[in-house]
């Protein structure tokens, strides 16, 4: 589910098949990862099945789009990023320290010479699913160009 971006949200079971085999999950409530279920509870019974319960949290449409930053490696400075990660006695940093420790060392000077050394870019997030490639855009309205110009020749 997380490849095609759907988050599954219910994991208690919904409905008893067979006594021998137990409960399973057989309602589901998934949605994309940017919805969110608030207080999902599984209750009382009709028929075999148990009811699902939640709120779902959805932003008004009408509201403006928040800017997003993503790292803008087309002005990225990797040598001088290189550099300063170089420059760090790793040896001296990491003695007496345990795996987990040392990970997080490395992690945090590597996020701070990204920081440093890789400028953002604000970008302006669609309401588009994932899978809406610009390709797919593109022949949409290549599409609709073409049913446009039909449209105006038949009057």
């Amino acid at each position: 589910m997380n490849t095609n971006s759907l988050q599954q949200h219910d994991n208690e079971p919904t409905r008893a098949v067979v006594p021998k085999l137990g409960n399973n999950i057989l309602d589901l409530v998934m949605t994309t990862t940017d919805l969110s279920i608030n207080g999902l509870e599984v209750t009382g019974k009709i028929g075999d099945h148990q009811m699902i319960d939640f709120s779902l949290e959805v932003q008004d449409p009408n509201t403006r789009t928040q800017h997003k930053q993503e790292l803008d490696y087309k002005r990225e400075n990797f040598e001088l990023m290189k550099k300063e990660l170089g420059s760090y006695n790793y040896e001296v940093l990491m003695s007496k320290k345990n795996a987990e420790e040392c990970y997080m060392i490395i992690k945090d000077k590597i996020a701070t010479a990204t920081d440093y050394h890789i400028p953002r870019k604000r970008i302006t997030p669609t309401n588009n699913p994932p899978w809406f490639l610009q390709e797919i855009k593109r022949l949409i309205n290549a599409r609709h160009n073409i049913r446009t110009e039909d449209s105006n020749d038949t009057k």
